[in-house]
């Protein structure tokens, strides 16, 4: 990863997912897997001991497929952005 804005901005937003202490939804945490996965440019498989949570995790990797790095950054960046914002 370089160090422009978009760059920046959403090392910041996985710093702060990091530092978060409370369990997410999983409907956030599954879109937030699929956009850090898209956006690291990763593509191993999922690892969970559990292949529901496997098949989880393909479906929302799936669902991103067809976006670019820079997208899922910015995805990520705004759901992680206005989850905190929003939550209550």
């Amino acid at each position: 990863m370089g160090d422009n804005a978009i760059d920046i901005e959403f090392q910041q937003a996985v710093d702060r997912v990091n530092a978060h202490n409370e369990p997410f939804p999983a409907d956030t945490l599954l879109k937030l897997y699929a956009y850090y996965k898209k956006a690291t440019n990763n593509y191993s498989k999922p690892k969970s001991k559990k292949p529901i949570i496997n098949a989880f995790k393909t479906n929302a990797l799936f669902q991103v497929k067809n976006i670019s790095e820079d997208e899922a950054k910015q995805e990520y960046i705004d759901l992680v952005n206005n989850y905190f914002l929003y939550r209550t």
